[in-house]
């Protein structure tokens, strides 16, 4: 029986990027369906992977959903939910913008192969989806974890900016950790907050952006390990390549764009391919990471 995947998104047109990567993990057809919002065109859309194969053949129908716009994802991912029913259901998968099994990626690139309880940890541009969730996955692990912010407050709408403070609230009620804000407007700022003892910076600013200045990271004693999303030049980390995998640069151990993304597609393909397990699948961030966790680099 074909292993078929319903890929959902909100953008207008489905991803090329994500039907690629599905094929690549082995998917047999791909359905897309681009535009998609929550209601009864979504309920028709599940309904009719959920009731064409029953039984054990349920687990060969799955469920993407991506798009650009992670907090629309998220919803269709709550809707998509509801319409189950007792073992009537199919795994779902939520990757929007790759923001998932980016953090996946970016934590286990710090965390494995060493002890990171108790290690400070700055998440810089760290209020987008990937910084979020890359600082919940770090508290998980036991770091002390401060995030500061992606955009200022005069970068985007009044109505829906939020402090950091106020993301750091957020966090801590819907996942039980602890994240501490950090302030962080210019290179004085990220000075003083390096001094407070920072020993790994995860930079996750928006492409093109540079947000941590090489004289600022070189001088900053107690840091250890520099991560970088960002792939677009300038980097988010100046001094760095997109290819640094573990690479010794003034002291500090300093991973790339490209190095956590080629290990970002092998988390992505791993997770679709467990999609077709069973058809209990829930895929979020924290599964992605457990998946990554099995995986050689």
């Amino acid at each position: 029986m074909k292993k078929i995947l319903i890929h959902l998104e909100s953008d207008p047109k489905a991803s090329v990027f994500d039907q690629i990567a599905a094929y690549d993990a082995g998917v047999d057809q791909i359905i897309p369906y681009g535009g998609v919002q929550p209601g009864l065109e979504l309920s028709g859309l599940v309904y009719g992977g959920m009731f064409t194969r029953g039984g054990d053949e349920l687990k060969n129908t799955a469920i993407f959903i991506g798009g650009t716009d992670f907090a629309k994802a998220q919803v269709l991912m709550k809707k998509v939910q509801k319409l189950f029913f007792g073992p009537v259901r199919l795994s779902v998968m939520l990757d929007a913008n790759g923001s998932n099994t980016t953090a996946a990626a970016l934590v286990h690139k710090i965390v494995h192969g060493r002890d990171v309880k108790g290690k400070k940890v700055l998440v810089m541009g760290g209020t987008g989806p990937v910084g979020i969730r890359a600082a919940i996955l770090l508290a998980k692990e036991g770091c002390e974890v401060y995030l500061s912010s992606r955009e200022r407050p005069d970068e985007i709408p009044a109505e829906i900016w939020k402090t950091v403070q106020q993301i750091c609230n957020e966090i801590e009620e819907t996942y039980g950790v602890k994240i501490n804000p950090a302030e962080i407007s210019n290179n004085e700022d990220a000075k003083r907050v390096l001094a407070q003892g920072m020993n790994i910076v995860a930079c996750c600013g928006a492409p093109g952006s540079q947000i941590l200045d090489k004289e600022v990271w070189m001088n900053a004693p107690s840091l250890e390990i520099i991560t970088d999303i960002n792939a677009v030049n300038p980097l988010g980390v100046e001094g760095i390549k997109v290819s640094d995998n573990a690479k010794e640069r003034e002291g500090k151990i300093l991973y790339g764009a490209i190095a956590i993304g080629n290990f970002k597609m092998k988390i992505h393909r791993a997770a679709i391919q467990s999609l077709f397990k069973d058809n209990n699948q829930i895929l979020d961030f924290d599964s992605m990471y457990e998946i990554a966790k099995q995986m050689e680099e």
